[in-house]
């Protein structure tokens, strides 16, 4: 077996035990992104190989950092690295080179990571199709004509693509869950504050998005968990991490999973994409849980009416300084503009309807748990578009009046801050992969994680199909 093909957990283990050298890893990550990424187009401003090769030389005689000592990783372009170009995807930011690591890559060079570049993203992570004027688009390795989703969608491609072992994504709405889902690899949203943010910007408002990890298996995502989580004293609502790998075992006899669906209708999905995940569904059912079907808990036009208020008042507040400069407001892309033009519209009024909407759906949510050990809904609502396409303009015959409409199945997780787990659940007629949400209680992230791990060793679709590329 190629040494991109093994799981992160295995390849760290060799490494610990000097069974491989990191030189002998950053050869075969090197050849790799050589081979496919000028088709994928995922992985983007990599590094100097013979730079990264003296890194990875140095790394084979170190001490052990941690999980990651000598493994190359490509960070999201959303996250600042010390010294590798940092763009957010954005003609603003092309030459940008951050003089600090946020958070999450303080925390990975920590463990021993070795940073070779970053990961594809929409401009400002705005859109689950990761496109953007500095990179171009990120395509999908089960159909280089179609896209990798977003807005982790170079992250998504480069795990599917087997040029990377794990990366890191983010997750507003969905960008964490829609791309792996499209690329046949798992992604993690967790409960809100387990993965803290930087010590920047409204850190008590913006808690709608969070960072995560994707992987090609429950127990490398867990493992890369580990890493990301922990408190932040500087920001609020942190949580402690927790040793998330050794909790994988569990038996879902007795386990009981409510299945949400499309929400009665009113997440319209593309025709197959129900019929994929209930296959999933059964997978969970043979493995002894028991899945019953679950009304619609909440008005899903007041859910969207919430999301709708904050993500826009929230992208107005972070971004209208660059809005109010004519110049720099040419070079944001128009959904960008929509959002900041909508936020500079919002009342306090409107904020607090969305804030007690917020809180109603958080406290109904809180008594459906108390029947359900999980909730299970699709992660996309359409299978992986053209990747010349801006955004799905309709779902059958159903027009989405905004340009992230075709995602909303993503907020209600989102909006209360929830664990979620993008399973794969295999292909649909024309060989695109799709994949389904498994849903926790707030902090239930280990009991997530277990049972996602369970569906892995009764599936393992990433092993089963990898893309042909």
């Amino acid at each position: 077996m190629a040494l991109t093909d093994l799981s992160a957990t295995e390849l760290s283990r060799r490494i610990a035990a000097r069974e491989v050298k990191p030189s002998e890893v950053m050869e075969a990550h090197l050849a790799r992104v050589a081979a496919v990424n000028g088709a994928v187009n995922a992985v983007v401003s990599l590094r100097d190989a013979d730079e990264l090769m003296a890194e990875a030389r140095a790394a084979d005689e170190a001490p052990r950092r941690g999980w990651l000592h000598g493994i190359p990783v490509a960070v999201k372009d959303l996250v600042a690295v010390r010294g590798l170009r940092t763009t957010w995807g954005s003609p603003l930011y092309a030459d940008h080179v951050p003089g600090t690591d946020d958070l999450i890559a303080t925390r990975m060079r920590a463990a021993g990571a070795i940073f070779t570049g970053k990961t594809n993203t929409p401009e400002w992570g705005h859109g689950s199709h990761s496109f953007n004027p500095v990179f171009g688009v990120t395509r999908n390795p089960y159909d280089l004509a179609r896209t990798a989703g977003g807005s982790s969608g170079g992250a998504a491609a480069a795990l599917a693509a087997r040029m990377v072992w794990v990366a890191d994504g983010s997750d507003m709405m969905g960008s964490l869950r829609n791309p792996a889902a499209f690329c046949n690899v798992y992604g993690f949203r967790p409960s809100y504050g387990l993965v803290p943010s930087d010590a920047v910007g409204d850190t008590f408002m913006a808690t709608l998005a969070t960072e995560g990890p994707m992987a090609r298996n429950v127990e490398d995502l867990a493992r890369f968990l580990e890493v990301l989580a922990g408190e932040n004293p500087e920001v609020p609502f942190g949580r402690a991490g927790e040793p998330f790998a050794a909790r994988l075992e569990m038996d879902l006899r007795g386990k009981r999973i409510g299945w949400l669906g499309d929400w009665g209708g009113a997440f319209g999905c593309a025709p197959g994409i129900l019929e994929r995940c209930e296959a999933g569904l059964r997978v969970l059912n043979d493995l002894g849980a028991e899945v019953v079907p679950v009304a619609p808990p909440f008005p899903a036009e007041k859910l969207w009416q919430a999301w709708l208020t904050l993500r826009a008042f929230l992208n107005a507040g972070a971004k209208g300084a660059l809005y109010a400069d004519p110049a720099k407001r040419t070079l944001l892309k128009p959904e960008t503009q929509w959002e900041i033009e909508q936020g500079l519209r919002v009342t306090a009024a409107e904020v607090h309807e969305a804030s007690v909407i917020r809180s109603r759906w958080y406290a109904r949510a809180a008594k459906l748990f108390r029947s359900h050990d999980a909730l299970v809904m699709p992660a996309a609502q359409v299978w992986p578009f053209a990747a010349d396409l801006r955004w799905p303009t309709q779902i059958g015959a159903r027009a989405m009046d905004t340009y992230h409409r075709w995602m909303e199945v993503v907020v209600p997780v989102s909006l209360i801050g929830l664990p979620s787990l993008a399973l794969p659940c295999g292909f649909g007629p024309q060989g695109l992969p799709m994949g389904m949400q498994l849903i926790g209680p707030f902090g239930a992230d280990a009991r997530v994680l277990a049972m996602g791990q369970q569906y892995h060793l009764a599936t393992d679709w990433p092993g089963r199909q990898p893309p042909g590329i």
